[in-house]
């Protein structure tokens, strides 16, 4: 793991969002294609914006993975991720190759989990944006998550903190207007990516950055297991790293 600081969240956007676009085109030049994992949330907005803004990258070589999304809420609520990165990357890029966007409104959870697991499990994962919580949460594995599920995607239980941290970020009105449970990519689909682009801004963020980067791997803190990634680069401004 190794960590990166700028002054601003821009910054660290900028250059999150960058080495993005090299890692996804050096996976094209390689393999001829690049499968990638897209988080969303408010670490994500310069991240995306630089990622879009590109303008090399061929994205009908591309296909995305969704990492993850509330049960319950359709995709035209303004907290749904399918609307957040059809805003924010889509409409931006124009098609790409394929993109597995997860179904929050599913009729069987478990089997949309299904479906998704048959997609990803095969392939292998070149880039996945991720970012941190204020629980320490990868994704929505809220501690004490599970680093040893073997499925890629499961149901998620999402816990007060990081369903407050929602209502923060002003996705929600209302902690009862926030589900209680999601699809998730597991930690262990994730670390399974060859490289790892972290972005983690504002001060709200620095102990969850504290723990994660310099605590002891623990499922308290889930996103400690990035310590053990041979490839993943944690972007700071200097908020959220305040506490290092």
């Amino acid at each position: 793991m190794n960590t990166k600081t700028f002054d601003t969240p821009a910054l660290m956007g900028e250059a999150a969002g960058n080495h993005a676009a090299l890692k996804i085109e050096s996976a094209i030049s390689e393999y001829g294609e690049a499968n990638i994992i897209l988080a969303t949330g408010a670490s994500q907005f310069h991240t995306l914006k630089t990622l879009v803004g590109y303008g090399i990258i061929d994205w009908s070589k591309v296909t995305v993975f969704h990492l993850d999304e509330y049960l319950g809420i359709d995709e035209h609520h303004p907290a749904s991720f399918r609307l957040y990165l059809k805003q924010r990357f889509l409409e931006h890029v124009g098609s790409v190759r394929e993109f597995h966007f997860i179904d929050g409104t599913a009729e069987n959870p478990r089997d949309e989990c299904k479906r998704l697991n048959d997609l990803v499990a095969p392939l292998e994962i070149q880039v996945a944006l991720v970012g941190i919580g204020e629980n320490g949460h990868l994704a929505f594995n809220d501690p004490p998550a599970d680093f040893e599920v073997e499925d890629p995607y499961i149901i998620a239980d999402l816990d007060k903190k990081c369903r407050l941290q929602q209502v923060g970020e002003g996705w929600f009105d209302g902690l009862e207007d926030v589900p209680t449970q999601a699809i998730s990519m597991t930690v262990k689909q994730i670390m399974k990516s060859k490289s790892i682009i972290c972005s983690v801004p504002d001060e709200r963020k620095a102990r969850a950055v504290k723990d994660c980067v310099l605590g002891e791997i623990s499922n308290m803190h889930p996103a400690s297991i990035l310590q053990n990634h041979g490839d993943c680069t944690i972007y700071l401004d200097k908020e959220s790293a305040k506490l290092l």
